[in-house]
């Protein structure tokens, strides 16, 4: 096992030519092949997209995420109108537009093919509020 050094306050670093941590007692901890980098990765299972085709306007979802993923959007189609990405976090009883700095957001008149959100809130699921004025689009929501 490497000699450890303490890490103190005021400088709070330690000069290594390897990466090191504050290990559990705050001493100075180097990477090596016996004391490896202290990370776990997680990964979520996604949900199932929500995907379909409307020919009429109305309200899509619910769509659950996973917490912390990506939310993606992709429409298709020949359309006129506007398609929105909201939000509940009662069930759907009341849903709210995106916005970022106070603008809308995740608010389409075209086809798109981007990611528009992302949500750490268990409680959140999202709806797509689609409005025609003619034609037909296909979406799919996905994480």
């Amino acid at each position: 096992m490497p000699p450890k050094s303490r890490i103190e306050t005021p400088a709070g670093y330690a000069t290594s030519v390897a990466v090191g941590y504050s290990d559990n007692a705050g001493d100075l901890a180097l990477v090596t092949a016996i004391t490896p980098l202290p990370v776990s990765v997680t990964a979520a299972t996604p949900p199932p997209p929500m995907a379909g085709t409307a020919s009429a306007s109305g309200l899509v979802g619910p769509f659950a995420t996973a917490a912390g993923m990506p939310i993606h959007l992709q429409t298709g189609g020949t359309w006129e109108g506007r398609v929105s990405l909201l939000r509940s976090v009662d069930g759907g009883a009341t849903t709210s537009g995106l916005t970022a700095a106070g603008m809308r957001w995740a608010s389409f008149t075209v086809n798109v093919n981007e990611v528009v959100w992302q949500d750490s809130d268990p409680a959140a699921t999202f709806y797509l509020a689609i409005t025609l004025a003619s034609g037909a689009v296909s979406y799919r929501v996905s994480q």
